[in-house]
């Protein structure tokens, strides 16, 4: 399969079974994700591996930021939740925003890569990634911020992937305007 055939076959997968890569294979998933474009070569992100009793405390920690009295069940829809932290390095030419981009690039390249190993794979976010009591729960660093969560699992027999409206290309590839003459 070729980099075009797996892009074009990813799917997020909203219900997994409870299979997930070991740590080990997640590492070999991680270094090649970590290969996206970076200027200056910062890393200026991080990810958090969440598995059995670790998702029970997000559960709590959404709970908190959230005001409800009962944990979130929400961290227990897959066996492995990995979150995705934008981890901001001074840089007198790399702006917040590009660095940003680049721990977001890692999170998009890290789920084609889970997808093409066989995982079923659906990146979360929500309001609450910017709640204090989830950020204290991450252990995440005052230049820090949790962009989501990737949650992975296996792909269920038998199941199939949600819907994707295909891509109008057309409509979102432009040239650059012409200069108006004087």
């Amino acid at each position: 399969m070729t980099a075009l055939d797996a892009v074009r076959a990813r799917q997020s997968w909203s219900k997994v079974d409870d299979t997930a890569p070991s740590h080990e294979e997640l590492l070999t998933l991680v270094a090649a994700a970590g290969r996206v474009a970076d200027h200056s070569s910062l890393r200026p992100w991080r990810l958090i591996e969440l598995r059995g009793s670790d998702r029970e405390l997000l559960g709590a920690a959404i709970s908190k930021a959230q005001g409800d009295k009962s944990p979130s069940t929400k961290p227990l829809r897959a066996p492995l939740l990995i979150a995705v932290v934008a981890s901001y390095r001074k840089s007198d030419k790399v702006p917040r925003w590009e660095q940003e981009a680049v721990a977001s690039g890692v999170a998009h390249m890290l789920s084609l890569l889970l997808d093409d190993a066989g995982w079923g794979v659906l990146w979360r976010t929500g309001h609450y990634t910017r709640a204090k009591a989830v950020a204290k729960a991450h252990g995440l660093d005052k230049n820090e911020e949790l962009l989501g969560w990737l949650y992975v699992g296996g792909k269920p027999a038998g199941k199939k992937p949600g819907r994707r409206k295909a891509v109008d290309a057309r409509k979102l590839v432009s040239r650059m305007p012409k200069a108006k003459k004087k």
